[in-house]
């Protein structure tokens, strides 16, 4: 009896010594695979880093950029396009003039009632449109015929307060934001199509002869007074409202900048010069890239898989289209060599760009003492279903590192066009006013990330010239901005002009 009690005794114990043991091997597993976590996120971490020397060094070689891009065409990867756009308005503008915006699956009509210096925009109104699929890779004369006839219709119900005077025609500006070689203020021909459009008849046509053409063909008289991208109708409504705004800055699903430069600067500029002596420069700054820029293996490989390897690096890294993917990367070797989320990778990490930029943001917001949302965005998005409060803290600190990367790069950029045009220090023991008018739903809706730009531009400026340099949400740009554009550069001005100095 008592030897079978033994050697009861003796077999439970070695139970209990091997169950121990595995908890402690696991236990082991387990802290290693987590030091791997936390080794992936230093190493990342020190890879994103943007101390103020480096913002210095990308600031310099965008400012190097814009020389070259302004000396030669192709001369560098910033395209420096000239717009055309010499008159910004100014708010004494006066009258009704209409808009078109295409700018992605959507497109906007609008019309605006312009009152002066006193009254400014009296009276907006639009309408909005979505473009059904198949027009998206159809015929160029079928999209084109779609847009003017809910033009038309718009235009048909213009009420007592659009009144136009005899003898005028309808003056329209035209935001269209696709790559576009502008031949003149109203004449563009399409480089390519993106954003899903995939129309081969309208490349290397003029946009705004496929637009009048189909005007023509239902019988409107508008006269088309200015092409523009959304970034300069951003500048010319900003500009319009506050005449201390001389850059403007996208900061959405895609980014970029335009500013006005002095028409001597600009080296290929052939033309008589403006009488304004400025010229509006569309940077195209999406396209930037340095080898001070701090990019990771994940950069290289999101660059690698994306339809245009090589190009838009600046976008690839600050942009609302690809700060989610860059996390989504990062989680996702966490969870192939760390084991982040389990044994098992979650299926749904594996697809490409399924974790979208403002899912970010709301996690990066989280300030519950749990991390709840981003528990739930973990389960909702990757079917996660439990999560700890250690790992949901890492997700916050990616989100962190990522968001603050494109913030300060992106104040890094904006800190080079205000040292191209001599904004960046004072003059005279003065600083000039100058104005920085943002649109975009990252910089609109990322608290985190627009208050690090922000922070970061003042960092570099340094107190004193920081006092005189503004960062101001511009909404609507794109649309007001191109009513505005064909407002400055209405034909009837210089007829205006000179019934006043008769």
């Amino acid at each position: 009896m008592g030897k079978v009690a033994v050697a009861t005794t003796v077999v439970c114990s070695v139970a209990v010594c091997a169950a121990a043991a595995l908890i402690v091997r696991r236990r082991m597993k387990s802290s290693g695979k987590w030091a791997r976590v936390i080794e992936i996120l230093k190493a990342f971490e020190e890879d994103c880093a943007t101390p103020i020397a480096k913002l210095r060094q990308v600031a310099d070689a965008m400012t190097v950029e814009m020389h070259a891009g302004l000396a030669s065409e192709g001369g560098s990867k910033l395209k420096m396009l000239i717009s055309y756009v010499d008159n910004l308005p100014s708010g004494d503008e006066t009258g009704f003039f209409y808009a078109l915006d295409l700018g992605g699956t959507n497109f906007r009509v609008m019309r605006v009632l312009l009152g002066g210096k006193q009254d400014r925009v009296v009276k907006r109104e639009f309408k909005e449109e979505s473009i059904p699929p198949h027009l998206m890779t159809g015929k160029s004369h079928e999209l084109f015929d779609f847009i003017v006839d809910v033009l038309a219709k718009f235009v048909a119900t213009e009420g007592e307060d659009f009144h136009l005077p005899p003898g005028r025609q309808r003056e329209l500006g035209f935001t269209f934001s696709f790559p576009v070689k502008q031949i003149s203020l109203s004449a563009g021909t399409l480089i390519n199509w993106t954003k899903g459009f995939s129309i081969v008849d309208t490349v290397d046509k003029d946009v705004v002869g496929e637009l009048v053409k189909a005007m023509e063909r239902v019988g409107l008289d508008m006269r088309v007074a200015a092409l523009v991208n959304d970034t300069i109708g951003t500048l010319a409504g900003g500009r319009y409202t506050n005449p201390d705004v001389v850059v403007a800055v996208i900061l959405g699903t895609g980014t970029n900048a335009a500013y006005v430069e002095r028409a001597h600067a600009i080296p290929k500029w052939h033309g008589l010069l403006p009488k304004s002596g400025e010229m509006v420069i569309n940077m195209e700054w999406g396209n930037f890239r340095s080898s001070h820029l701090p990019l990771t293996e994940y950069d290289h490989s999101l660059d690698l898989d994306s339809l245009n390897p090589g190009e838009q690096i600046l976008e690839k890294i600050i942009s609302g289209m690809y700060l989610g993917e860059i996390l989504r990367r990062v989680l996702l070797k966490m969870a192939e060599e760390a084991a982040f989320f389990g044994d098992i990778v979650p299926p749904k990490l594996k697809i490409p760009f399924i974790l979208r930029t403002p899912n970010m943001s709301a996690m990066h917001s989280d300030t519950s003492p749990d991390l709840k949302v981003v528990g739930s965005k973990l389960k909702d998005i990757l079917e996660v279903p439990n999560s700890s409060l250690k790992m949901r803290k890492v997700v916050i600190s990616l989100c962190n590192i990522i968001a603050t990367r494109g913030a300060r790069l992106s104040a890094a950029g904006i800190y080079g066009i205000l040292k191209k045009i001599g904004r960046d220090a004072t003059k005279d023991g003065e600083a000039q006013k100058s104005v920085i008018a943002m649109d975009g739903g990252l910089f609109e809706h990322y608290t985190q990330f627009s208050e690090s730009m922000k922070s970061s531009l003042k960092e570099l400026l340094g107190d004193e010239v920081s006092e005189s340099v503004e960062v101001i949400l511009s909404n609507d740009g794109s649309g007001v901005g191109a009513a505005l554009l064909a407002a400055s550069h209405s034909q009837y001005l210089e007829l205006e002009d000179d019934f006043e100095t008769s």
